[in-house]
């Protein structure tokens, strides 16, 4: 008597942790198709939504820090890709999905619409205040630095950052829902 892996009879395209697979990376893919678009009415103070912020958002209230950590990388390093590297987006997203995450371990935290609004708005500003940050740094560390001086970044930080929390706060539950509904019905495990 032998003891073996049952196969399924299913082929590998319609498995439940393909099908799921699939539908994460194409929600990662729709987001940032959204990033760099400028659709009518979406736009604040020439800001739109930061979709993969939202997106790392959704993803870490129910992960670990480090599945939180390992996902604002990736998206951190796909959204550098897009742009510029420099300020890095990925540490930014980092410390959003790891907080995000710290938060659900915390128990500070309910999975209603609300909530992730408000998550939303406080990690993008906290998102912004990164990127200010290492501005700041390059303008005060190297002589020859393209940014303006450290009065007109922060001037620029607080309205890109209370622009960019208004906006993404706003469509977060128009990602966080179905994301939410999908992961819960169908889970990662094969």
């Amino acid at each position: 008597m032998t003891i073996g892996v049952r196969a399924s009879s299913r082929p590998l395209w319609r498995q439940p942790w393909m099908i799921n697979s699939l539908v994460t990376v194409a929600s990662v893919l729709v987001c940032l198709l959204l990033l760099p678009s400028r659709i009518p009415g979406m736009e604040l103070l020439g800001v739109t939504p930061h979709w993969l912020l939202i997106w790392v958002v959704a993803w870490s209230i129910k992960r670990t820090q480090w599945e939180a950590a390992l996902a604002g990388l990736v998206l951190g390093l796909l959204q550098d890709a897009m742009t510029a590297p420099d300020p890095t987006h990925t540490l930014s997203l980092i410390v959003v999905g790891v907080l995000t995450a710290r938060l659900q371990k915390q128990r500070y935290l309910q999975e209603d619409i609300v909530s992730v609004a408000l998550i939303v708005f406080a990690m993008a500003v906290i998102a912004e205040t990164v990127l200010a940050l290492q501005i700041s740094f390059d303008q005060l560390l190297s002589a020859n630095s393209l940014y303006p001086p450290l009065g007109r970044i922060w001037m620029y930080h607080q309205r890109v950052a209370l622009s960019s929390a208004i906006l993404s706060s706003l469509w977060a539950p128009a990602l966080y829902y179905p994301l939410n509904r999908w992961w819960d019905r169908y889970p990662a495990e094969p």
